[in-house]
């Protein structure tokens, strides 16, 4: 027997934000926005949100969420870890680096603890950091 009669297959939220953002306001920022976090690696750093990154582009946090939605199809936070990821994935298979406890390399990349970053690598890379290590490191 069912109970609810929800049908979410062609649900898709639209935030009505995100049509009072104009394309020029979401261009600028796009930019702004990959130039700090992206370019001066702020993904590296825990302390830096969301709401910091408005605080210093003089926007909001809602104007942030629209510009990474729109731009680059996620949420702020997943594409933030994105870029913590990628790095971690090199840290990993870098020889130089083979001696890195995984708190370590978590720690480097970002993340403000080994739960989030391995939520977060097994999210992207379908499998666990060790496991990537093991499979990936030069011989």
């Amino acid at each position: 027997m069912v109970k609810y009669n929800v049908n979410f297959d062609n649900y898709k939220k639209d935030a009505a934000y995100r049509s009072l953002i104009s394309p020029k306001l979401v261009s600028e920022l796009k930019v702004k926005i990959v130039r700090i976090i992206v370019k001066k690696k702020k993904y590296k750093d825990k302390e830096y949100s969301a709401k910091r990154l408005a605080e210093e582009l003089e926007t909001n946090t809602r104007y942030i969420s629209a510009v990474v939605n729109i731009c680059f199809n996620m949420n702020y936070t997943s594409w933030v870890n994105k870029y913590r990821i990628e790095d971690a994935k090199a840290l990993l298979t870098d020889k130089k680096h083979k001696k890195l406890k995984m708190e370590e390399v978590s720690d480097l990349v970002g993340f403000s603890n080994r739960q989030s970053f391995y939520a977060a690598f097994y999210k992207y890379t379908g499998v666990t950091p060790r496991k990537y290590k093991l499979d990936n490191s030069e011989k």
